[in-house]
């Protein structure tokens, strides 16, 4: 994960709101941390999301023929990037497009030691303020900062759809968070992860990251970084790894996402199709964990929405990624360009990681719904900023639902 330094910070929110204009960082922990749109169309269908890897009676997993070919087709051989072609981040080689997605399991590559250290790199990039401007649309007063509080262990028995994705870019390994949504498709046994577009796809100067994979409750039992020195991958993953065989965002994610959020945060959202590493005994994601949210989308603008619950695994300092984290709020608003829709924004004081993280309020239904996901938030903490939900949001969901119907 990363900590990144601005030439301005914004300040904190002191015991009364006001209105600012603040520095903003996109909150995921990625190479660069994107507002990116991954496959919105169909995409191609002999890419790896077309069938999932599978796992032969010696436990090897093997991978689909059209995973294989969709690898050749832009010049990699499968067992070189297994065996670690995949570091190479020739910006030539650099997949980009919405129908490039490639992500072939490496199994055992999210060992203990690598999901623990999936760092927050420095990178000393900052958002020029004039980016973020309460002359356009409509800004609420910033917002007092709200201390994340610490979600109680066993994580799963309190927010069992949440968990932490892994993945590799230029700067190393990195982290954001996430939660487990329902497949309408699939009901009751989902295979679909929400998390921000950044933490998929680098936007409109990069492509997708590579070797993405969810971990759901990661490090259930709480445990503080020196106890997971020595944590067994059971411990760290209690209910496996799963990887990412589909992704998709938003194309304005692709086309305007920036290093610390810019134009595309408004549109910041991603939804993953995932599968265990260890090979399908048929249980689902959902059935696995148990659980799984239905996502609101047009849910009710502020003031309406009268509490929202973000949740997740913050690692920049004062943080250091292993814990679950909540934070609860009356949501503002926050508007980046006055044409894009406005976004919901909240007291808090987690930090990088948390990206991706689902928030969470009450549905048309009286029941807890995903409504946003954490995008974007000032250097100095204090404040965090989700995309509203609309139809773009809604497309990338119906298309990953639609594309695995028929499995």
């Amino acid at each position: 994960m990363r900590s990144i330094r601005p030439p301005f910070t914004a300040r904190r929110g002191g015991s009364k709101r006001r209105r600012t204009s603040p520095v903003l960082v996109a909150v995921g922990l990625t190479a660069t941390l994107a507002l990116t749109a991954t496959a919105c169309g169909s995409g191609d269908e002999k890419t790896n999301a077309e069938a999932s890897a599978t796992q032969s009676s010696d436990g090897k997993i093997k991978i689909p023929d059209s995973v294989k070919d969709k690898l050749k087709e832009h010049g990699f051989d499968l067992d070189k990037w297994k065996g670690g072609a995949w570091k190479d981040w020739d910006r030539d080689d650099w997949l980009r497009e919405a129908d490039e997605f490639i992500n072939p399991i490496i199994k055992d590559l999210w060992d203990p030691d690598r999901m623990r250290d999936a760092d927050d790199p420095d990178q000393d990039k900052g958002v020029d303020e004039n980016d973020i401007s309460g002359d356009q649309g409509v800004t609420d007063a910033t917002p007092v900062p709200v201390t994340a509080r610490s979600v109680q262990a066993a994580y799963h028995d309190s927010v069992p759809e949440a968990g932490k994705v892994f993945f590799d870019s230029p700067e190393g390994t990195m982290v954001c968070s996430a939660t487990v949504v329902k497949d309408p498709a699939h009901p009751g046994k989902s295979n679909m992860v929400w998390t921000a577009g950044h933490c998929v796809h680098a936007g409109k100067k990069g492509g997708w990251y590579r070797n993405i994979a969810f971990v759901p409750a990661y490090n259930n039992a709480g445990e503080n970084a020196a106890q997971l020195q020595d944590a067994s991958k059971t411990e760290i993953a209690p209910y496996g790894v799963w990887w990412s065989d589909w992704a998709q965002t938003s194309d304005q994610w692709i086309e305007q996402g920036g290093a610390t959020g810019g134009e595309g945060a408004p549109y910041d959202f991603a939804v993953l199709h995932v599968t265990p590493e260890k090979g399908s005994d048929g249980k689902s994601l959902e059935e696995t964990v148990g659980s799984a949210l239905p996502v609101e989308f047009n849910a009710p603008a502020v003031p309406e929405v009268s509490s929202i619950t973000a949740t997740g695994y913050p690692a920049a300092a004062p943080y250091d990624g292993q814990k679950l984290f909540q934070c609860t709020d009356e949501p503002g608003r926050l508007s980046i360009v006055k044409s894009d829709p406005t976004m919901y924004r909240i007291g808090c004081t987690m930090t990088g990681g948390s990206s991706g993280g689902g928030w969470v309020a009450k549905g048309a239904d009286g029941k807890p719904a995903l409504v946003s996901n954490t995008s974007i938030g000032p250097v100095s903490s204090g404040w965090l900023a989700g995309p509203h939900l609309g139809a773009e949001a809604k497309g990338v969901y119906d298309s990953v639902s639609e594309k695995f119907a028929g499995r």
